[in-house]
């Protein structure tokens, strides 16, 4: 069912931007996020979805934007909105840009893949950071497999305990600056915030 996750993204591609909506209402975690990196500096966003709002309100703050995202339209969007951003339609699982960066985003996207699956990207993050590169993502609470539904067909979402997202930070080399297990803001999903440890 994981695996269907991409499909029905880029089925409701336009359906999802409508419902998305632009309330940011992650704004306090991303100017915590935003505190932590250099002026100008480069963010990925992996699962960046349509843009909005997460890319548009780091974007207006000056920083240079990359976005992945395995729907096709979804990207499309992105660049129509924001050319002078890149935007790569690919699989987060198999991310592997060459390159590293000041900031990496997972937002409500790490959370559709299986256990094994959200364990392989901790490396893939680490290598995609720059030293002193700070990581917000989401998750869910506790270990376990949700399946909810959206555009009535079903939506696969797992999480691992927070234990272990705490020791695969700092099994890849980030320390936790932040985090709390379910913030009413964010529909009562798990935020972590961390950044490199350059010990």
């Amino acid at each position: 069912m994981p695996d269907r996750i991409i499909g029905l993204y880029q089925e409701n591609a336009l359906a999802w931007d409508q419902q998305r909506g632009r309330d940011l209402h992650e704004r306090s975690w991303l100017d915590r996020f935003a505190a932590l990196l250099p002026e100008g500096g480069n963010i990925v966003d992996i699962g960046c979805g349509s843009g909005e709002p997460i890319a548009r309100f780091l974007i207006e703050r000056g920083f240079v934007f990359t976005g992945i995202d395995s729907s096709e339209t979804l990207i499309g969007l992105c660049r129509t909105r924001f050319p002078d951003h890149e935007w790569i339609v690919g699989d987060m699982r198999r991310l592997d840009l060459g390159r590293r960066f000041d900031g990496l985003i997972a937002w409500h996207s790490l959370f559709h893949l299986t256990a094994v699956d959200q364990r392989r990207m901790f490396p893939r993050f680490a290598s995609h950071a720059k030293p002193g590169a700070a990581l917000i993502f989401t998750s869910g609470s506790e270990a376990g497999e949700a399946i909810g539904e959206w555009q009535g067909a079903p939506l696969h979402h797992a999480s691992l305990d927070p234990e272990e997202y705490e020791k695969l930070l700092r099994e890849n080399g980030f320390e936790l600056v932040e985090r709390h297990l379910h913030d009413p803001e964010c529909g009562e999903a798990a935020v972590w915030l961390a950044r490199v440890d350059n010990k």
